[in-house]
């Protein structure tokens, strides 16, 4: 394979080839596109990174081993898409990265990479998106790299999940352009208050912030993210009421908002939002009744209040929910029995 050097595409994912990947490849030295992902190749692979043609280059969920250059930069000037996820990387992310000035794609998810994310990301104008979820990334207490990345006006997935960031989350979050449609850093140990900022994300389709340690309440700009359709702010500290905020979110289909300290009365408003799929409340210390609204929710499949404080009797509109697969409303404090639209929906 190593004496076809006039190649220029070379697609051998989703196979089950096994063994090394031939260090003769690196012979190929008109090749744009190799794509070697999803096999189960072993050994090393950084002869490749000396193909300076390379535009895409995909050898992510395979069993092998090794760091990214220092000289990435120089070495794959012509990269666009750059598929790392999955390949058992070690090491840190270099700083040259940022001269790999035509990236539009960065997936280094699930490896072993450690140190610092490097705030030269945001000189990689042409990103959209970036995947750094499952490593051992950190940042300074700042996550300065998040204010750096607001410089890449066309980025709009970022995912950064299951890092100990260990940080609290910037204002300048709220500078990320309109491009951001994807905003995952679920279980990061981020601290301190989700910024008021966060409204300006006008395009945003996913929030995912779940398993933090955020306190304070949630901020009333949330009101603004009319694109959003899933909201994951589950298993942090956060307070307060819950408002109608949330109410002017017409197209959301999932809210996990269960294990923080959330107070005061489920909004009546929320039975007008008839996306929602999922809505799970549970473990807080909500005190009102369920409002009649709920029933309005015809394709709601989970509802989830269970572990809160809420009391008074079960509407019988909570029978119209044919579409319900799971129901937890225990740990609460309802009164008298439970309605028999309900045991019928139920098939009790």
């Amino acid at each position: 394979m190593g004496n076809l050097t006039k190649l220029q595409t070379l697609r051998l994912d989703r196979n089950k080839f096994a063994g090394e990947i031939p260090k003769k490849m690196s012979n190929l030295v008109e090749l744009e596109i190799l794509a070697l992902g999803d096999n189960s190749f072993t050994g090393s692979f950084m002869e490749i990174f000396n193909i300076s043609t390379l535009r895409i280059f995909d050898v992510t969920n395979n069993n092998l081993k090794g760091v990214l250059p220092s000289n990435i930069g120089s070495v794959l000037p012509n990269i666009q898409s750059l598929y790392l996820g999955v390949t058992n990387l070690v090491g840190t992310i270099p700083h040259s990265i940022s001269n790999c000035s035509k990236l539009a794609t960065l997936d280094l998810s699930h490896n072993k990479l450690t140190g610092l994310i490097p705030n030269s990301l945001g000189y990689l104008t042409h990103l959209e998106t970036l995947n750094f979820e499952g490593s051992n990334l950190k940042s300074d207490l700042s996550l300065s790299f998040l204010t750096s990345l607001t410089n890449c006006k066309k980025l709009a997935s970022l995912s950064l999940s299951f890092n100990p960031l260990n940080g609290e989350l910037p204002v300048s979050i709220g500078n990320f352009s309109t491009s951001l449609v994807r905003f995952y850093a679920n279980g990061c140990k981020i601290k301190g208050r989700l910024p008021n900022e966060v409204g300006n994300l006008s395009n945003l389709i996913d929030l995912v912030l779940g398993e933090n340690d955020l306190i304070g309440s949630i901020p009333t700009s949330t009101r603004n993210l009319r694109n959003l359709q899933r909201l994951y702010l589950n298993n942090n500290k956060l307070t307060g009421i819950l408002g109608d905020n949330l109410c002017k979110l017409w197209h959301l289909g999932a809210i996990y908002l269960g294990q923080n300290q959330l107070s005061g009365s489920f909004p009546d408003c929320l039975g007008n939002v008839t996306s929602l799929r999922d809505l799970h409340m549970g473990f807080n210390k909500l005190s009102s009744n369920i409002p009649e609204s709920i029933g309005n929710l015809k394709d709601l499949m989970e509802l989830n209040l269970s572990a809160n404080n809420m009391g008074g009797s079960l509407s019988p509109k909570i029978g119209n929910l044919n579409a319900m697969t799971q129901m937890d409303l225990s740990m609460n404090q309802f009164t008298n029995g439970i309605p028999r639209e309900i045991l019928e929906t139920c098939k009790i």
